[in-house]
């Protein structure tokens, strides 16, 4: 542990004030342009966007023509920031076959700040870090925003980005919009394209707050403010026994509350975050870690190092990087500091430098020894993220449903937390179409990814499994710039204001111009065709075994604890988990240490897995697995059934 301890320091504690930016997402030149995302990879698949044309418009007119000569030659038009952090391949317009074009609105980024009216207006392409620092200087703050500034105000609006509250307008950047401009398609009478000016009375603004970028271009924003104010945050590390049951109580106690779950350590993390006066004392910053600067050569190590453990199926290497990580986070205040280092809570800060954070993304390309710690250039870190938005009487039974599959295995859980745990935030009802419905609790994990789409993870079936605990099983909602492609299956029944955006959408754009076919996998929420190990990158539920990797050892099973869920899985793992309960000090790896208990529920299908596993005799089961099997466990029939089992000879 000292070793990997000693290298997750390393990331936390060593200066990044220099480190080389993120790569633009649109690379190439003349005839030939790719697209690709901040991580290298989309949920859709991995392969870069084929780009045939690139437009940069500074100004709305130029928008307007960039669209307008699209329109007129009837092409396919998508929209990309210059930052490119969304993971589905929303902005792709096609797959190369057919012309498009591609409108980056990275040189279209002014920001006008109406201190009278206590607004901002930026243009689509600003950068979120640009309009915090233009409102704080001007004496104002925007009150809500999400935890990662690598973002521009038209992306996170289009996708309904957000931070954490229940409080006044909530935590969605969205709900703060009081006016906006799209320029959409048009007939070659109103000259190809035109542009709409919508306000919080026209019909079409709901439809238009969050878009997804199907509707046109967003072109401007206008965000409502408040005056400045500071933050005061402080993280209560508790045991996770009870916040399924006081999260809605935390939320309305504290304006901007979030709780951090490690399932597998049996601990949350209770984020204390409110206003204070602005003559409170403190110029504290929120510099998360995960969002810093890391060494390159730091960030390749822990991926090494967690791709070493996923291949030898090393369980407890993970929950070592686990406690690691939570140790050295908790040492830093997780990126919190009142000066140059972490002093202790409460950390008191403006507003501007608390609620959001991402230094990595502004560095100057003058170091090459620094980067995010994802950069695909450099093979850092790669992983998921799943965000499901949940309905605060579903959050409760799904948190229940978690620990039920954790106690079967705690390590199990240990992949997540070696990342962040699980963050639950909150965000308030919203009147956009594709806003959420109802006040709602939003959970977001990482977890690793493997570098060959074909190849299974350890633990696979555990996080497939809460997957659709969550989105299945429980009803959850995708975020909409996050997720793996399944998550969206069945994604327009969730949304009561569905039908009203789909006709603002054939008002908008009839033809279809904005329309791709990765689009259409995200809003269209029907599943993509099956092929062979498309449960393994999350393209679809297996329903068949070829759909994860039988070759492999991998079959689709049926969940633990959610018997209607499918989850690629070895039979081994199956009979180990479904079993045996571990005892409280965890897995039990030989003789000498306390065995696990079998349990008195059988089910039907464990002796066929035991079959297709092959083992010649029990004892060799009991070998291979560390663990001791007690025979008046098992009924006896099922007993005799195993040892008489011709495929055991």
């Amino acid at each position: 542990m000292l070793a990997t301890f000693l290298l997750l320091m390393l990331a936390t504690l060593l200066p990044r004030a220099i480190s080389l930016p993120p790569r633009p997402p649109v690379r190439g030149e003349g005839a030939g342009f790719v697209l690709s995302n901040a991580y290298g990879a989309w949920s859709s698949d991995r392969a870069d966007c084929p780009v045939a044309a690139v437009a940069y418009p500074a100004s709305e007119s130029e928008v307007v023509a960039a669209v307008a000569g699209a329109s007129a030659k009837n092409e396919r038009v998508k929209v990309v920031s210059g930052f490119a952090h969304t993971i589905p391949k929303l902005a792709c317009p096609g797959n190369g076959s057919a012309p498009s074009l591609l409108i980056s609105t990275a040189r279209y980024d002014g920001v006008a700040v109406d201190v009278a009216a206590r607004t901002v207006t930026a243009d689509a392409g600003a950068p979120l870090r640009a309009v915090i620092d233009a409102v704080e200087a001007r004496g104002l703050s925007l009150p809500a925003s999400p935890y990662w500034e690598g973002v521009s105000i038209g992306g996170l609006v289009s996708t309904g980005s957000h931070g954490s509250s229940w409080w006044g307008r909530g935590g969605a950047v969205h709900d703060y919009v009081v006016r906006l401009s799209l320029v959409v398609p048009a007939g070659e009478a109103d000259g190809w394209a035109r542009v709409l000016v919508l306000q919080n009375s026209d019909a079409l603004f709901p439809a238009a707050l969050v878009s997804l970028g199907v509707l046109g271009v967003v072109s401007k924003v206008t965000l409502a403010l408040e005056p400045r104010f500071k933050r005061s945050i402080s993280n209560d590390y508790r045991d996770d026994s009870s916040f399924q049951d006081d999260f809605a109580s935390h939320a309305a106690n504290h304006e901007f509350a979030d709780i951090t779950w490690y399932p597998s350590q049996h601990q949350a993390v209770y984020r204390i975050d409110d206003r204070a006066p602005l003559n409170a004392t403190g110029d504290g910053v929120n510099d998360f870690i995960g969002f810093q600067s890391t060494l390159i050569a730091v960030s390749t190590g822990i991926r090494a190092l967690e791709s070493a453990l996923e291949a030898s199926r090393n369980v407890k290497g993970k929950c070592t990087m686990a406690a690691a990580e939570i140790v050295a986070k908790r040492l830093v205040g997780n990126g919190l500091r009142g000066g140059r280092l972490f002093t202790g809570y409460p950390v008191v800060g403006f507003q501007g430098k608390m609620q959001t954070s991402g230094s990595c993304a502004h560095s100057p390309p003058t170091d090459l020894l620094s980067a995010c710690p994802w950069d695909p250039r450099f093979k850092g870190l790669f992983f998921y993220e799943t965000t499901a938005v949940f309905s605060p009487a579903r959050f409760r039974d799904f948190v229940l449903d978690v620990k039920r599959l954790r106690d079967l295995e705690p390590d199990n859980m240990c992949g997540v937390d070696a990342y962040n745990g699980l963050l639950i935030r909150f965000v308030k009802r919203s009147e956009a179409y594709l806003g959420h419905p109802e006040d709602s609790v939003v959970v977001d994990f990482n977890y690793y990814r493997v570098a060959d789409p074909s190849s299974p993870r350890l633990n696979q079936d555990v996080w497939e499994e809460v997957e659709q605990l969550a989105f299945v099983k429980h009803a959850a909602r995708p975020h909409w710039a996050k997720n793996r492609l399944v998550a969206f299956q069945g994604v327009q029944d969730k949304y009561p204001g569905w039908a009203k955006f789909a006709a603002a959408k054939r008002q908008l754009d009839p033809r279809g111009l904005f329309d791709s076919q990765w689009s259409d996998e995200v809003v269209g929420g029907k599943e993509a065709p099956k092929g062979d190990s498309c449960a393994l990158d999350g393209r679809c539920i297996c329903s068949e075994d070829r759909h994860c990797s039988p070759s492999k050892g991998y079959y689709c099973r049926p969940g633990l604890v959610y018997s209607e869920a499918r989850a690629s899985n070895t039979p081994f793992e199956v009979l180990v988990q479904r079993y045996f309960t571990a005892p409280k000090s965890g897995f039990a790896r030989s003789k000498s240490s306390k065995p696990r208990r079998l349990r008195s529920t059988h089910n039907p299908e464990d002796l066929a897995l035991l079959s297709q596993y092959r083992l010649r005799t029990l004892g060799a089961f009991e070998q291979a697995s560390h663990f001791t099997l007690r025979k008046s466990r098992l009924p006896s029939a099922d007993f005799d059934q195993i040892l008489s089992d011709s495929n055991w000879c």
